[in-house]
């Protein structure tokens, strides 16, 4: 009764003005998305470092500055640009009072990805320190924060540095808890500003990134197999788009607007995606299904809009409809204002690429000899994927296999990028995960013993069977990933070895039939610990056994995750849950690496085993 009376206590002391970014620190979410600890790409500590150096490439953009210096120590980040420098009068209200800053002024920045004065506030208000410099004109203004509290501010000094802007942050652990920078996550977030700013360099801690081809330098680096053809790299105004075909399966993009990588695509991929098989379909004068003339493309596009529109305030998805707005504040047209995003893209596609295409009969050739390929192959296996349908539909996923979360990836939900599914073997270990897991976020699917070694097998197997054909279906990616329904796909094995050995066969999976659930980082190990040492005055779980030693206590091995009561697990698949992720690099080789560890040289890789375990023991 008492509770019921606080809830219809709704008095004046009930409404409150926040001041400030406190609504920044309150709704963190709302501003930079998902928290996380850094160790997925999309983390918001890693959409503070995108914030800041975004500012820096709109200057760029407006051809001011060609160096951008970014330096790491430890959990702080800093960004010294070479463009104009922020107004000294405004310098603290650009950092620190939301919606104000340059970019409503279409006059000063045209094209340029912050346009709502949000980023580097919500960069302000979420760390611990902040410190923002701007050298202008042989002066130079600082001021410094506290969690978007202005601390000091300092008079304008005379200054020898050339012209341009220094933010230093260190994000806040109360906001982001014990987080991490992985220097490969940002070294690739580097490298996409890089293939979008032809004449840029980004140095990182002393390592130089720059591109002199663009987006053909990204396609480049990113198939992990050899193109069955010389990449086709075409340029226009506003628009640039780089493809080829490889062997692998799936289709995979890279899409930006204005130098911002959109992760999750929008108007301007899906426009790729159907004009590129339109215009292919129609050159040959056959009729392919699209999903045939896709089928192995590695594809980047990057466009440029006047005044975007993003699904998010993180900017990884485009909404933009139209390529600019009807006019300025001034009433003055814009270029290309009123035409659609899909018809801008359309027309470059079907004049560029249906050109490419008549003046250059190898590459033609070469890309028909696939898109046979893979229609023949999807034909040789339309009735083995009917029955694998019928099937799964047949077996009571959400009751044998899956134990399903309530909200997915793709849904509105406001906690969407938190949606995770923990693939596990046996009873015990998937029994003690569903006991302990956030039922609103957290999904399980149970393995039944080992999985096949899929390496050389066509993708028919991914239908014939079981296992493969009802993960497949559990994670809803069999047209590919753009709909799976889950953020987070985690590996959750025993820490032994049938453990690992089940760990490599499933990452065999995922690098055969769809390397880019790998490769747009949805994948992840989840680090269980190996032991319990405990005394009469705590409890202790240790990853290693450096960690065990270091204490004297008594001590608990577990075996596997079904000997880890589940009261125990909620530690470790709650806010602290350990993931490692499984990524690749621009040298790693797909076949060679699974023709080695999972092809047929036994001799070889025992040979390899042997030398480390030496090497380990030494």
């Amino acid at each position: 009764m008492a509770e019921n009376n606080n809830i219809n206590n709704y008095t004046d002391d009930n409404i409150r003005t926040l001041e400030g970014l406190e609504h920044v620190r309150l709704r963190p979410g709302m501003y930079i998305g998902k928290l996380g600890n850094g160790e997925a790409s999309d983390d918001g500590i890693y959409v503070l470092v995108k914030e800041v150096i975004d500012n820096s490439i709109d200057e760029f953009r407006m051809h001011f500055g060609l160096n951008i210096e970014i330096k790491l120590r430890e959990n702080t980040i800093s960004v010294r640009d070479f463009g104009r420098g922020i107004p000294q009068g405004k310098m603290i209200d650009a950092v620190s009072i939301m919606n104000t800053g340059g970019k409503y002024d279409s006059k000063a920045f045209q094209k340029s990805v912050g346009l709502n004065g949000v980023g580097t506030k919500a960069v302000n208000a979420l760390s611990v320190k902040f410190t923002v410099k701007s050298f202008r004109d042989g002066q130079v203004k600082q001021a410094d924060f506290e969690k978007g509290k202005l601390i000091k501010e300092y008079d304008l000094v005379p200054t020898t540095e050339k012209n341009g802007t220094y933010v230093e942050f260190t994000p806040d652990e109360e906001i982001f808890g014990h987080y991490r920078f992985r220097e490969e996550y940002l070294e690739t977030m580097f490298r996409n500003y890089s293939y979008l700013n032809t004449g840029l360099t980004l140095n990182f801690n002393g390592k130089k990134y720059i591109s002199k081809n663009g987006l053909l330098d990204l396609v480049k680096e990113r198939h992990n197999s050899e193109p069955l053809y010389p990449h086709i790299h075409l340029k226009g105004d506003d628009i640039e788009i780089a493809f080829t075909h490889t062997d692998q399966n799936g289709e995979e993009y890279y899409s930006f607007v204005n130098g911002q990588y959109t992760s999750q695509g929008g108007t301007h991929q899906s426009a790729f995606k159907e004009h590129i098989a339109r215009t292919i379909k129609e050159y040959y004068g056959k009729n392919f299904e699209p999903q045939d003339i896709r089928s192995g493309i590695v594809a980047a596009i990057a466009i440029n809009v006047i005044e975007p529109t993003f699904e998010s305030q993180t900017k990884i998805k485009l909404g933009s409809a139209n390529m600019a707005p009807e006019k300025d504040e001034d009433g003055n047209p814009y270029p290309l204002s009123g035409v659609s995003v899909n018809k801008f893209i359309g027309d470059f596609i079907k004049r560029e690429v249906d050109n490419y295409l008549h003046k250059n009969k190898e590459v033609s050739d070469k890309m028909f000899e696939k898109i046979q390929s893979s229609e023949k192959e999807r034909k040789a296996m339309s009735g083995v994927q009917k029955l694998a349908r019928e099937k799964a539909k047949k077996v009571s996923l959400h009751n044998e296999k899956l134990r399903d979360c309530r909200i997915h990836y793709n849904s509105n939900n406001p906690r969407r990028d938190e949606s995770t599914i923990f693939i596990t073997e046996g009873d015990s270990a998937s029994g003690s995960i569903t006991k302990s897991r956030d039922v609103t976020t957290q999904a399980v699917f149970s393995l039944r013993g080992k999985p096949l070694n899929s390496y050389g097998k066509t993708k028919k197997v991914v239908y014939e069977n079981d296992e493969f054909n009802l993960l497949q279906a559990a994670l809803n990616i069999e047209e590919g990933i753009d709909n799976i329904r889950y953020r987070n796909v985690v590996i959750a094995t025993d820490a032994d070895v049938d453990g690992m050995h089940i760990r490599l066969l499933l990452i065999t999976f995922f690098l055969q039939f769809f390397p880019d659930i790998i490769k747009q980082g949805h994948l992840f190990i989840l680090e269980t610990p190996l032991f319990r040492v405990r005394n009469k005055q705590e409890t202790k779980y240790c990853y290693t056994e450096s960690e065990r030693d270091e204490k004297n206590s008594e001590t608990t091995r577990f075996k596997g995750l079904g000997e880890i009561n589940w009261q125990e697990f909620k530690n470790f698949i709650g806010p602290d849950m350990k993931l490692s992720p499984v990524t690749l690099s621009k040298d790693d080789n797909i076949k060679a690496l699974l023709d080695y560890f999972m092809g047929n040289n036994t001799q070889e890789r025992q040979n390899f085993i042997i030398e480390n375990l030496r090497m380990e023991e030494d």
